[in-house]
């Protein structure tokens, strides 16, 4: 990537456009103009409808190093140091993985269960409001799905479980930036649960060890990533923390692979849970009665 004085921003996203192109980067065009936006601090509608106006030696300095992180395959979530999940934006880094649009899944199926929520099985008489449940995000990550459960169904009672400290970290800051009172605990699944929970929020290493994944996942920490052989080991140690706790939670709502939802349907039925509902990568299991 070079500089010429004069360089305009049309010229500057054309020449960076076909540099992340060149090293197979198939949101090229896009990823430049998030990058532009994040360090010019101009949003997308005047950049496009400026494409003269001239761009700084420092800023051209600036994106240079960006450009040179995401030619590498680097998700630009880390090199933005943020995502969007759920209409909301979280701090994000490479301790963590980078919430899924897919997993916002699972956002709307637990809506859903808390509206539908029939008062017999709430453990508190929700009657015209929304259910008290309490909630576990296992394996929490950047705390993505769990503190976006609070935001949106306020009543719930969430703590954020999670093994890794680095990751840890990531969700204590993500409670704080969005200011609710949440507990962040260090917790081998559910082994350091302070509550007994009704519902448990489930993404975790579900990727078999020798699935093939993109470049951009390599770049994703390992710990949040691989499950074993067939990817649902984590899994199988849940359903067997779960048989041993006094309160079984009611609910669990579980991402995966499609292809792994057959066999995680058997597992769960050895372990009393029946299949409700399936969107997608997201299974949402119950008690059965």
């Amino acid at each position: 990537m070079g500089y010429t004085e004069h360089m305009t921003l049309n010229l500057w996203l054309k020449q960076s456009e076909q540099y992340l192109d060149s090293f197979g980067i198939q949101t090229a065009r896009l990823d430049c103009l998030v990058m532009a936006e994040d360090v010019l601090g101009i949003d997308r509608a005047w950049l496009l409808a400026n494409p003269q106006a001239e761009l700084k030696a420092s800023h051209n300095a600036r994106l240079t190093k960006l450009l040179k992180r995401r030619a590498k395959h680097e998700p630009l979530a880390y090199i933005r140091k943020k995502v969007e999940f759920y209409g909301r934006e979280f701090i994000v880094n490479s301790n963590v993985l980078v919430p899924r649009p897919e997993s916002e899944t699972i956002i709307d199926m637990l809506k859903d269960l808390c509206k539908d929520c029939p008062c017999t099985t709430c453990p508190k008489p929700c009657k015209d409001s929304p259910c008290k449940w309490r909630v576990a995000d296992v394996g929490c990550g950047s705390g993505a799905l769990g503190i976006t459960s609070a935001l949106e169904v306020p009543k719930l009672s969430v703590e954020l479980l999670e093994i890794d400290r680095k990751a840890l970290e990531v969700a204590k800051i993500n409670v704080d930036k969005f200011t609710i009172g949440i507990s962040v605990i260090e917790s081998d699944l559910l082994s350091g649960s302070l509550q007994n929970n009704d519902i448990l929020l489930c993404n975790l290493p579900y990727v078999p060890d020798e699935y093939p994944i993109n470049s951009a996942a390599k770049h994703e920490p390992v710990i949040a990533l691989y499950g074993g052989q067939d990817g649902l080991d984590l899994y199988r140690q849940l359903f067997s923390q779960i048989e041993l706790n006094k309160h079984v939670p009611l609910y669990l709502l579980i991402e995966s692979l499609p292809s792994q939802h057959a066999n995680l349907n058997k597992i769960a039925d050895s372990n009393g849970y029946t299949l409700k509902r399936t969107n997608d990568f997201i299974q949402l299991f119950q008690l059965a009665n």
